[in-house]
C-alpha cells in the first residue's frame, strides 16, 4: 500500500459520511465537494515525518539518584526527562540498566516512571543578562526578580584550552587584603587555593576580594556548593551593600539540594565565567568550597555502588577537580584575549593540609593561602601564615610599586617567626636580636585587616613604605591602627596623581617616592612615643635630674653597712622607730619600687 492511499484513507472515509450528510441538506453539496477536495489536498502535499522516543523506567529511585532499565542507547551525562519536570544526568552505564543523578527532588518519582533520552547535554544560560543574579546550578533565577534573557545556552563540561591558546599571567588581581598582594600576589589566570580549618576567614577573604573589584571591569562569580542558606545570603547582603553585585553572579546549589546539583555547580559557574572569558573580560570565579563537593560527589559515587578507594572516595575523584580547575587560564588575544581566575576554597580538619583533597588540590593550582587558627584565635586576622602560603606564578604580576617596598618584608616577617618563639620562654635576647622582634610585631600588626574593608594599591603601597622606611618603628603597637586609618582618610588628598600612579602600574621616580615618605613621616610624628629633634635655634629641653632626699640617701646607707655586716657574718643591727619613719617619708626612686615592709 502506497503512502498517498494511507494518506487518502481519513479523507475518504469523511467524503462518506458527509454524503450520508447531504442527503438531508442538499443545499450544502456544492460547499462541502470543495472543502473535501482541498483537504484532500493539503493532506496529499503534507510530508509526514515520525519521531522515535527512547523510553525506559525506573526500577529504583532513593537519596538523589536512580537506577532506570530499557535505555540500552544511553549515552554518558545524556540528559533524561522524567515525570514532574525532573531531570537526570547518566552517570552509570551497566549492561542492563544505567545509574542516574537527578539533578532535582526525588520525592514526586516512584518505581515504575517512564524516563526518556533527550539526546542532548546539561546546559546552562550565559550572558550579560546574569549578572546581578542570584541562579542556582541550572541558571534557574532564586531572587525573585524574574525571568532572565539569556543570550544562548552552552554546555557545562568543556574542554580545558590547549596550551597553544594561552598566554603567562602578567597582570596582578589586586585582592584589596594587604597580606596578600604584598607577600602572596596573585595573577590574572592563575589557580589560588585558599585552604584552613573550618570558620577562620576563608570565605571573608575571597568577599574581600570581590569587594576590591568594585569600580574595574572584573566579573565576579561567587559559587555556593553545599553552603547554608543563610550564609549564602549573608554573602549576599555584602555584595549589595558595598555595590559590586552589578558585576557579580551568585551561582548557589545549598545544603538542601540534592547532591547532583551540587555536583554540577562549580562546571556550571565556570561555563558562565568563560562566556566573558572569550569576550576579552577578566573573570574571577571563587568555589567555595571543593570539599563540599568531593563529598557529593563521593555521595553519588557510593549510592551507585562505584568501588571506592582512599577515606572511600572514588578512584576519579582528582580528575574531577583538575578538569575543573583547568580552564582557568589567560588567553591569547585571537581567542578572545580574557583571563579566568580560580579561587578554590578547601577545608582541612586540624590544620591537616596533608589530608587527600587538599593534597590533591595543592598539587593542581599554583600556589595556596594557608590559614591558621591558632593565628586567627590570637586576633591575627587574616590568620595567613607565610610560612606555608606560596604563589608561584604571581611574583612576577606584583605592581612594580609594590614590589620595591616588600623586598624584605616576607623575609623579615618569617625571622620575626621564628625569633618569637625563644622569646617566649623568657629568653634573653641581644639587642639586634630584639630590634628584629619589635620590627617584626609591628609588621604584623600592619598586616592585619578588618573583613569588608579592602585597600587599594595604592592605598597599601603607602603603608608598606612606612614599615619599609622604618617609620612606624617608633609607634607603639596599640596605635598602628588609628595610624594606618589616618593614613588612609589624608594621603589620598595629598597624592592622588600619586597613588593614581601606582595602580596603573608605572614606576615611580626616588622624588616620588620621598615626597609620599614626608607626609607619612608628618603623619605618624603624632603617633611616636619619640618626638622629633627640636629644630636648629630652639633650645633643646634640660634633662630633669631625680630628685634626692636626705632619708633616701640614708637608708641606702645603712643598707650598705647592713650587706657588709652580713659578708663579715655578723648579725645586722635592728632598725630604729627614727629610721622606720625617715624611710616611710622619703619618695621612691624611678630605679627601684619601695615596698610597704621596708
Amino acid at each position: 500500500m502506497s503512502a498517498e492511499s494511507t494518506i487518502s484513507q481519513p479523507i475518504d472515509k469523511l467524503a462518506e459520511e458527509a454524503q450520508s450528510l447531504l442527503e438531508f441538506e442538499p443545499h450544502l453539496s456544492e460547499f462541502v465537494t470543495s472543502w473535501l477536495g482541498e483537504m484532500r489536498k493539503a493532506v496529499t502535499k503534507r510530508e509526514l515525518t515520525g519521531r522515535v522516543e527512547h523510553v525506559g523506567r525506573i526500577i529504583h529511585v532513593a537519596d538523589g539518584v536512580a537506577t532506570v532499565s530499557g535505555l540500552p542507547e544511553a549515552r554518558f551525562n545524556e540528559l533524561l526527562r522524567c515525570p514532574g519536570n525532573v531531570y537526570g544526568l547518566v552517570f552509570n552505564l551497566d549492561p542492563e540498566e544505567i545509574g542516574c543523578i537527578l539533578l532535582g527532588e526525588d520525592k514526586k518519582l516512584s518505581a515504575g516512571d517512564p524516563v526518556r533520552l533527550t539526546g542532548e547535554v546539561v546546559v546552562v544560560p550565559v550572558g550579560e543578562a546574569l549578572l546581578g543574579r542570584v541562579v542556582d546550578a541550572l541558571g534557574r533565577p532564586l531572587d525573585g526578580e524574574g525571568f532572565i534573557e539569556h543570550e544562548r545556552r552552552d554546555p557545562i563540561e568543556a574542554e580545558a584550552p590547549p596550551i597553544l591558546d594561552r598566554l603567562p599571567v602578567v597582570q596582578q588581581l589586586v585582592t584589596g587584603v594587604k597580606a596578600v598582594d604584598a607577600l602572596i600576589p596573585i595573577g590574572r589566570g592563575q589557580r589560588e587555593l585558599i585552604v584552613g580549618d573550618r570558620a577562620v576567614g576563608k570565605t571573608a577573604l575571597a568577599v574581600d576580594t570581590i569587594l576590591s573589584q568594585r569600580g574595574s571591569d572584573v566579573i565576579c562569580i561567587y559559587v555556593a556548593i553545599g553552603q547554608k542558606v543563610s550564609s549564602v545570603k549573608r554573602v549576599t547582603e555584602s555584595l549589595l551593600s558595598h555595590g559590586v553585585m552589578r558585576q557579580s553572579i551568585v551561582v548557589c546549589a545549598d545544603a538542601d539540594d540534592s547532591p547532583g546539583l551540587q555536583y554540577i555547580v562549580p562546571y556550571a559557574a565556570t561555563t558562565m565565567g568563560e562566556y566573558f572569558m572569550r569576550k576579552g573580560r577578566d573573570v574571577i570565579v571563587i568555589y567555595d568550597d571543593l570539599t563540599r563537593h568531593a563529598r557529593a560527589y563521593r555521595e553519588i559515587s557510593l549510592l551507585l555502588r562505584r568501588p571506592p578507594g582512599r577515606e572511600a572516595y572514588p578512584g576519579d575523584i582528582f580528575f574531577i577537580h583538575s578538569r575543573l580547575l583547568e580552564r582557568a587560564t589567560r588567553l591569547k588575544e585571537e581567542m578572545g584575549g580574557g583571563s579566568l581566575t580560580a579561587l578554590p576554597i578547601v577545608e582541612t580538619q586540624a590544620k591537616n593540609i596533608s589530608a587527600y583533597i587538599p593534597t590533591n588540590l595543592i598539587s593542581i593550582t599554583d600556589g595556596q593561602v594557608f590559614l591558621d587558627p591558632d593565628l586567627f584565635y590570637k586576633g591575627v586576622k587574616p590568620a595567613i601564615h607565610v610560612g606555608k602560603s606560596v604563589s608561584r606564578v604571581g611574583g612576577r604580576t606584583q605592581l612594580p610599586a609594590m614590589r620595591a617596598v616588600v623586598k624584605q618584608l616576607r623575609l623579615e616577617y618569617a625571622q620575626f617567626a621564628e625569633l618569637e618563639i625563644f622569646t617566649r620562654f623568657g629568653a634573653t635576647v641581644e639587642e639586634e636580636t630584639q630590634k628584629k622582634i619589635e620590627r617584626g610585631r609591628r609588621i604584623r600588626e600592619i598586616l592585619k585587616q578588618q573583613r569588608l574593608d579592602p585597600l587599594t594599591a595604592g592605598e597599601q603601597v603607602a603603608i608598606l613604605l612606612s614599615v619599609d622606611r622604618g617609620i612606624v618603628d617608633n609607634i607603639p603597637l596599640e596605635k598602628l591602627a588609628r595610624f594606618q586609618q589616618t593614613l588612609r582618610e589624608m594621603i589620598p588628598a595629598k597624592h592622588g596623581k600619586l597613588l593614581k600612579k601606582i595602580e596603573s602600574g608605572e614606576e615611580l621616580q626616588d622624588t616620588e617616592w620621598d615626597a609620599l615618605a614626608k607626609s607619612i613621616e608628618a603623619i605618624a610624628a603624632d603617633f611616636s612615643e619619640e618626638k622629633p629633634p627640636p629644630e636648629k635655634g630652639e633650645p633643646s629641653p634640660e634633662k630633669k635630674e631625680e630628685p634626692k632626699t636626705e632619708a633616701v640617701e640614708k637608708k641606702r646607707e645603712k643598707r650598705t653597712e647592713a650587706s657588709h655586716e652580713e659578708k663579715a657574718e655578723v648579725q645586722p643591727a635592728a632598725a630604729t622607730p627614727d629610721d622606720v619613719d625617715d624611710v616611710n617619708d622619703a619618695e621612691p626612686t624611678p630605679d627601684r619600687e619601695t615596698n610597704s615592709d621596708d
